[in-house]
């Protein structure tokens, strides 16, 4: 199963930066819905658009694999 790391990615961000970032800024930032978002932080197994994956690459300035992970079940 592949699981997202975005709330490790917002968490990394946020150290780096000194800031809070919100999924709503990352939502604003990428064109990516926040309910999408929100489905692919806690939604088990959630599928989403490679444009999405492309976009949150973008934004968090890093590779496919640090947006999400294989989990061997």
């Amino acid at each position: 199963m592949i699981r997202f790391r975005l709330q490790e990615l917002m968490s990394e961000m946020q150290f780096k930066e000194g800031r809070r970032i919100t999924l709503l800024e990352v939502a604003e930032k990428t064109g990516i819905n926040r309910m999408t978002l929100s489905r692919m932080i806690n939604r088990k197994g959630y599928s989403t658009v490679t444009d999405n994956i492309d976009k949150l690459c973008m934004f968090f300035s890093c590779d496919v694999g640090e947006v999400m992970e294989i989990v061997r079940e």
